[in-house]
């Protein structure tokens, strides 16, 4: 075995450093003309935060949309993502949402090459029109499908490897001094170029501080592996970030469920996922959708929804600690517990059981509704006819919960009756996340990385939420969208691309 000390030289034509689902991508571009790729990921399996998403993407003009007789264009989803962006539209970069816009099509034809299996659309207002698109039978599906075709071409994947620093020779990056977990160090070099692809820094407090503020500090990741390693690098050569103090969070979520079930044991392939949609389109509602449910792997978000309907938020004491209408997300962390219960009567409760009303979105079901939880999410669901047997379900005194839902203190937007009428439902523990942060490497339209005095760093790419660019996602399925599309354009133009 090689002591640490030792330094190994391999050499490939293109070196891509991520193993998400913007890495994937390019290192199936770049493999796929004819070029030798190495493939890094510093945890044990392809995915990244991909792996962890709803698994939505947002498309248009899709054999999905076609089936069911919507009638969309590319130009519509552009002038809708600018309603999305709202207040900070003018910070958006326009010229990489044309890119995304209008690689939508394309990139659901190449991704159900793989054997992918897409449920939708689904309608997510303000877009005109439905466009997301919810990838069965869960996120994991991703680089169940895409790290198999890696694989099948001949891309060298190298899990628990971190790259920890660029290598750059006559003004050119040339590779990277990679590290691997045993401590093995390793030079990998390139006859093209490197692709940077390794995610934001949402788990990084150090960065989200120097790009956000002190507002940032002390919030959990939901990928606590999003440390911001790559942008990292392309800092260190003079590279620059757009839009870093854009986080999405804190931002509350539903806790993950605790544990796996046999469900969720099921290899995510296409068979499993087809069954899934065949489950989807044939059976009943009180069957299929818990059988969609079942393949939950992520933490999902509750909608604010909830508490303009006069549901309260309590803290692990059972008591009402901040204004619901206010920035609860903000609060949930702030409490010393840092985690909280969504409470609500029957009469609210009963106001969340159809669309357009939904507890929060979901994979392979689109929105999920009260009733999904109840049968889906025992962990996090608590009925009672009582408030005493309600706040023994939590784990809360009784005196406090009763104090919180008798409350009719006045809220931001109104005031808003207590809550008396059984049976009483709370869902949580809930906790709030950094998602993702917005904030990545300022790159062209090529995903060329730029200096920050406007010059290309040669040899080096960018995609993902590493090479964000400024283009701001708001809404479901854009940040997947995105990370397929980048790091299938910087891996071909990785692969094009020659010293010189």
């Amino acid at each position: 075995m090689n002591s640490p000390s030792t330094i190994e030289d391999t050499v490939c034509d293109v070196l891509v450093i991520g193993g998400g689902g913007a890495g994937m991508a390019a290192a199936l571009e770049a493999a796929a003309h004819a070029r030798r790729v190495v493939l890094l990921e510093k945890n044990s399996a392809l995915g990244g935060s991909t792996a962890w998403s709803v698994g939505s993407i947002s498309a248009t003009c899709t054999p999905h949309q076609l089936e069911r007789g919507v009638v969309d264009h590319p130009d519509a989803h552009f002038e809708d993502l600018e309603v999305l962006a709202g207040s900070n539209r003018n910070r958006d970069n326009r010229e990489l949402r044309r890119i995304l816009v209008d690689n939508t099509t394309a990139l659901m034809r190449w991704l159900e090459s793989f054997g992918l299996v897409f449920t939708g659309p689904n309608e997510e207002p303000p877009h005109r029109l439905p466009r997301m698109h919810n990838v069965l039978p869960n996120s994991r599906a991703f680089p169940h499908a895409l790290g198999r075709a890696c694989r099948a071409a001949g891309v060298d994947i190298r899990l628990n490897t971190e790259a920890k620093e660029l290598l750059v020779e006559q003004g050119r990056v040339v590779g990277a001094l990679t590290r691997s977990h045993d401590g093995q160090l390793t030079r990998a070099k390139v006859a093209g170029a490197v692709v940077l692809a390794g995610g934001d820094f949402s788990a990084n407090e150090a960065m989200r501080i120097e790009f956000a503020g002190p507002k940032a500090a002390h919030l959990e990741a939901v990928n606590a592996t999003a440390t911001g390693g790559a942008i990292a690098l392309a800092l260190a050569l003079g590279a620059q970030v757009l839009n870093g103090d854009i986080i999405r969070g804190p931002t509350m979520r539903f806790i993950p469920p605790s544990r796996t079930s046999l469900v969720r044991r099921l290899p995510p392939n296409r068979a499993v996922a087809k069954l899934v949609r065949w489950s989807l389109e044939n059976l009943p509602a009180a069957i299929q959708r818990p059988v969609a449910m079942g393949f939950l792997t992520t933490a999902l978000g509750p909608s604010p929804a909830l508490f303009k309907a006069g549901a309260i938020l309590v803290n692990a004491d059972g008591e009402r600690f901040c204004d619901e209408l206010d920035d609860p997300s903000a609060a949930v962390p702030a409490d010393p517990g840092r985690l909280a219960y969504i409470v609500m009567d029957a009469e609210v409760a009963a106001g969340f059981q159809a669309w357009p009303d939904y507890i929060s979105t979901a994979p392979g079901v689109a929105y999920a509704y009260l009733d999904d939880y109840r049968r889906s999410r025992k962990d996090i669901f608590h009925q009672a006819s009582t408030i005493p047997a309600l706040a023994a379900s939590m784990g809360v005194p009784a005196d406090n919960l009763t104090q919180a839902l008798g409350s009719t203190a006045t809220r931001k937007a109104s005031s808003l009756p207590s809550l008396q009428k059984a049976p009483f439902v709370a869902l949580g523990p809930v906790k709030s996340y950094v998602v993702f942060t917005d904030g990545g490497l300022n790159v062209n339209t090529e995903l060329k990385v730029l200096h920050r005095n406007g010059e290309i760093i040669s040899g080096l790419f960018a995609a993902g939420s590493t090479g964000q660019g400024g283009l701001l996602l708001e809404g479901h399925g854009h940040h997947l969208g995105w990370a397929f599309i980048s790091g299938r354009i910087a891996g071909r133009n990785a692969a094009l691309s020659t010293r010189g």
